[in-house]
């Protein structure tokens, strides 16, 4: 079946909701003082890592969100992104990932090919212009770059790491089945009839 290119980003939107999902139900097993531990990756334990995780996200889908109403970026919108840790309790990280997840699939939904230029800019000290494509493209290798150290990272602990490559296959659509049923999808939503 040949789809178009915004239906790919559509699904990668949806596999990141994913993945976010599966790491969550593992990291919440975890003490808040296993959550802060400090931990060797890029940044010093899980909770700064999803934190970072987090705000990019926030960063990424208002600039796509402004462009998308015409509304022109000002530096002082992202002021979430310059926080480093705006949350400590596991309970708050998993609520606000899923809700900026649930922004960018709704985001990705409206995608059509003959937009994907677009150019989105994004508020910086020196303004980036990025096209819809580009920019998606930077977020979601961000999420999987950044996914793979708290995986990592989750190794070091007494939590068993959760498999996240199995979304694409349609022979592993059993893998993933428990999933989608705690996030109302089904294989048709993301993939169509």
């Amino acid at each position: 079946m040949n789809q178009p290119l915004s239906h790919h980003l559509l699904t990668m939107a949806y596999q990141n909701a994913w993945a976010n999902h599966r790491l969550a139900k593992a990291w919440m097993q975890l003490s808040p003082a296993e959550l802060a531990a400090p931990r060797v990756s890029f940044f010093p334990s899980l909770r700064a890592t999803l934190n970072h995780i987090l705000t990019c996200d926030w960063f990424y889908a208002d600039a796509l969100e402004r462009e998308l109403r015409g509304d022109e970026p000002h530096p002082d919108c992202y002021v979430f992104f310059n926080q480093d840790e705006p949350f400590t309790d596991g309970t708050d990280l998993k609520r606000e990932q899923a809700l900026v997840d649930r922004r960018l699939i709704a985001y990705c939904e409206q995608l059509r090919d003959a937009e994907l230029g677009r150019i989105v800019t994004i508020a910086r000290d020196t303004p980036q212009h990025d096209s819809r494509l580009r920019l998606l493209s930077h977020l979601f290798e961000h999420q999987i770059h950044h996914r793979g150290q708290v995986h990592a990272m989750l190794s070091g602990t007494s939590v068993k790491p959760p498999q996240l490559d199995e979304f694409f296959c349609a022979g592993e659509a059993g893998l993933r089945a428990e999933d989608f049923a705690e996030l109302g999808w089904t294989e048709a939503l993301i993939w169509g009839a």
